[in-house]
């Protein structure tokens, strides 16, 4: 015991500092590596996101708990949460809020009886259309814009789905990779509370498709309405 408290006594400050930053990764700003491509085109494998858990709530750190409600998440928002239905932390894109009508027709996105228009783009770097060739599109309907990967030949079953009601307190969320994507469409919806935070921005990119090297045109990249983030 004795040489514990003199060991703590000695690093006091770095330790004052280490949860500090706990703190605030907790409860502020966090980042977080992407494994998957189910948010391609706009969130390539390898990114790593910056994460703003203050965007809807200040939480009691190291919890879910909301001390301070400041806003919920709208429609077209990229947003990080912890569910318990897929049991790990994912990020995917707020489709439908609370009370919106949901369909998606050979996956072509319905958002409360209205269909939304394709305008086709050209998209590189995309290692899986090497083996799994798709075309992109910019997906825009009620206000939100942004890109969607549509697989050519392996197409998800799950292309048609719903309608579906977003009942209060919870919110339908897909990737835009439409075809590989674990989503509300095998989830369900998912509770406003596991929401821990959004992401506009990508700290850093490593391809671990070319030695993990850095991709440096994505450091600092805005994940905007557009997809411009995921073209560079």
């Amino acid at each position: 015991m004795r040489r514990l408290m003199s060991f703590l006594h000695r690093n006091k400050g770095f330790i004052a500092f280490m949860l500090c930053l706990i703190m605030f990764r907790s409860a502020l700003a966090d980042w977080a590596v992407v494994p998957t491509g189910s948010m391609q085109p706009t969130i390539q494998i390898g990114d790593r996101i910056l994460i703003d858990k203050a965007a809807y709530d200040i939480r009691l750190p190291l919890t879910h708990i909301s001390l301070l409600h400041l806003a919920d998440p709208r429609r077209g928002d990229i947003v990080v949460l912890d569910s318990h239905a897929a049991d790990e932390r994912l990020v995917k894109r707020v489709i439908g809020i609370p009370g919106d009508e949901i369909a998606l027709r050979s996956n072509v996105l319905y958002v409360n009886g209205v269909a939304a228009r394709y305008t086709p783009t050209q998209v590189r770097g995309i290692h899986a259309d090497r083996l799994d060739p798709a075309r992109y599109a910019v997906e825009q309907v009620d206000g939100m814009r942004h890109l969607v990967r549509l697989s050519v030949y392996h197409p998800s079953e799950a292309r048609d789905f719903g309608p579906v009601i977003v009942p209060a307190g919870q919110y339908l969320l897909l990737g835009d990779n439409r075809d590989d994507s674990e989503d509300s469409r095998y989830l369900g919806f998912f509770p406003r509370n596991e929401i821990v935070g959004r992401s506009r921005y990508v700290a850093m990119s490593l391809d671990p498709e070319n030695h993990y090297l850095p991709r440096e045109a994505r450091f600092g990249a805005r994940l905007d309405g557009s997809g411009v983030a995921a073209s560079r």
